[in-house]
């Protein structure tokens, strides 16, 4: 299932991650290379619907780092605030059935799971049993092409990303965001290569994440069979404009 209805059918989600209640945008993972971009992140929900979003990729960073669920106070002022006609995604720090379950009742249209389905394939297939698969995505966040969980930390266990969404998908699980991790926030492009590998494996609905800087990315990613794209930085540094590139996709 889509996030929102979006430009042919290619979900566009502008991410909002926070981090002790601020909007945030990390380099690589690196917690220690933080740049804070708002103290408001209602207000930047609020100007990525009026722009054009129809959905948004929410990520609580101090629960991914720690586990558990440590900004549901802003993730539901956000959620309220742009209202059905936004779809919002929660990720982060969501490890057990308890948290997901809040989560998915406190307004979000789907929950992102990483280091839980890593860890727990099985899990993936107890949360698409009780929510629907069209509910439940699962991150592969990949580092020298194995996906890692644990925030992406040093030393953080992993297995080869292809056979990770291979087993996920016998799980269950339809839909994986890829992120390559080297490439998040760095604004360097997408990792087309690792992208198309895993589209072409056929076992699940792509979406990308990590690098994408301009529409000609978010064509390039779509040209290559991924149903959606996750952009950063790309949009807080003014690099790539959100109502532009609804527009492109929706006529290219």
């Amino acid at each position: 299932m889509s996030i929102g209805s979006g430009p042919l059918g290619f979900e566009l989600l502008p991410a909002i991650d926070l981090r002790a209640g601020r909007v945030v945008r990390l380099r690589s993972g690196d917690f220690g290379a933080e740049t804070v971009f708002s103290d408001d992140p209602v207000e930047v929900a609020r100007g990525f619907a009026a722009a054009g979003a129809d959905g948004l990729h929410i990520v609580d960073l101090d629960g991914a780092l720690s586990g558990g669920t440590r900004q549901a106070d802003p993730i539901g002022r956000i959620v309220a605030a742009v209202g059905e006609g936004v779809g919002c995604e929660v990720a982060g720090g969501l490890r057990d059935a308890k948290a997901v379950a809040a989560a998915l009742g406190a307004g979000a249209r789907r929950v992102v799971i990483g280091t839980a389905a890593l860890l727990r394939p099985a899990f993936s297939t107890e949360l698409v049993t009780a929510h629907g698969g069209d509910r439940i995505v699962v991150a592969l966040d990949v580092r020298d092409g194995v996906a890692v969980g644990d925030a992406w930390q040093a030393g953080a266990t992993g297995l080869p990303v292809e056979e990770a969404l291979a087993r996920l998908a016998d799980e269950g699980v339809a839909t994986f965001e890829v992120t390559a991790i080297a490439r998040d926030g760095s604004m360097a492009g997408p990792d087309l290569e690792l992208l198309e590998r895993l589209v072409r494996l056929g076992r699940g609905r792509i979406i990308a994440s990590g690098g994408i800087r301009s529409i000609e990315d978010l064509l390039a990613v779509r040209a290559i069979g991924c149903v959606g794209a996750i952009v950063g930085r790309a949009l807080y540094d003014g690099s790539l404009d959100l109502g532009a590139a609804v527009i492109a996709l929706s006529r290219a």
